[in-house]
């Protein structure tokens, strides 16, 4: 990171619980050099043992990603860097609409067997990449599938975990592939109109479609980071973790390129 996106995320990271006065043994290793360590994983698609020696030791930086997995603290991170984005544009930081929609990405030999599939539509066998985005394309909620799980039950897990965190979600755009009986269970149970855009049959060849471009936007964000390029995870938290920080990269690198100005709040 350059010292100007650090003033940024420095501020937002969790606080340690020994820091919080809650007990617990002090870390060995700066923050600052942890987070890079990670963003460096994810960034280039290294091998945890092919760490360079300018960071701590892999079984060290390691152990701080799982930490943060488990305990939800990159998540937390994530939250608080959109929440920033998010202000920044001039929009408040909890979004009205998104936009969803699954990515399916072969799995490395190293995924167990257990938690990939075969997609028959894109003919892939690996895993599927399911996103909620908000109308800028930043993350509001993502889970990872074997890649055989379909898009509407996909989202019969997505969407209320979505909707009890952003209470002010109300309307949702998504393909073909969420028809039928979904868009009157997310209307019954959730509230939220999920809005389909279809493609028109007399259209050949590309067409970008209202709304949903966002999202497919925001997967080529995320395929920028080599980790992502294919599954290398045996766990899938593991890979909602890589996405996590993949999308933490791309916001703190949009924070620092542009003054930090107050902008003044507009409607979602």
């Amino acid at each position: 990171m350059s010292d100007a996106e650090w003033a940024l995320v420095r501020d937002l990271l969790p606080v340690p619980s020994w820091m919080a006065g809650r007990g617990g043994r002090p870390e060995g290793y700066c923050h600052r050099q942890m987070v890079d360590a990670v963003r460096s994983l994810v960034d280039n698609g290294i091998k945890w043992r092919a760490m360079s020696c300018d960071f701590p030791p892999w079984p060290r930086v390691y152990a701080f990603f799982a930490r943060w997995r488990d305990l939800g603290l990159v998540a937390e991170l994530h939250d608080r860097l959109r929440g920033a984005v998010r202000r920044s544009e001039g929009r408040k930081e909890e979004p009205r609409a998104g936009v969803v929609d699954p990515q399916s990405v072969k799995a490395d030999a190293t995924v167990a067997h257990a938690s990939r599939g075969f997609d028959a539509g894109k003919r892939i066998n690996g895993r599927k990449r399911h996103l909620l985005t908000d109308a800028l394309g930043l993350l509001l909620a993502g889970r990872v599938t074997p890649a055989s799980t379909t898009d509407r039950d996909a989202a019969r897990l997505l969407l209320p975990a979505a909707k009890s965190h952003f209470r002010r979600l109300a309307r949702i755009w998504a393909d073909g592939g969420y028809t039928g009986h979904l868009t009157d269970w997310t209307d019954q149970h959730l509230g939220v109109v999920l809005d389909i855009v279809r493609r028109s049959d007399d259209v050949r060849g590309f067409q970008v479609l209202p709304r949903r471009w966002v999202v497919e936007r925001s997967f080529a964000w995320l395929l920028r980071s080599r980790r992502l390029v294919r599954d290398y995870e045996r766990r899938t938290d593991t890979s909602e973790a890589v996405v996590l920080w993949s999308m933490t990269m791309l916001m703190s690198r949009r924070l620092a390129a542009r003054p930090q100005d107050p902008v003044p709040v507009r409607a979602a």
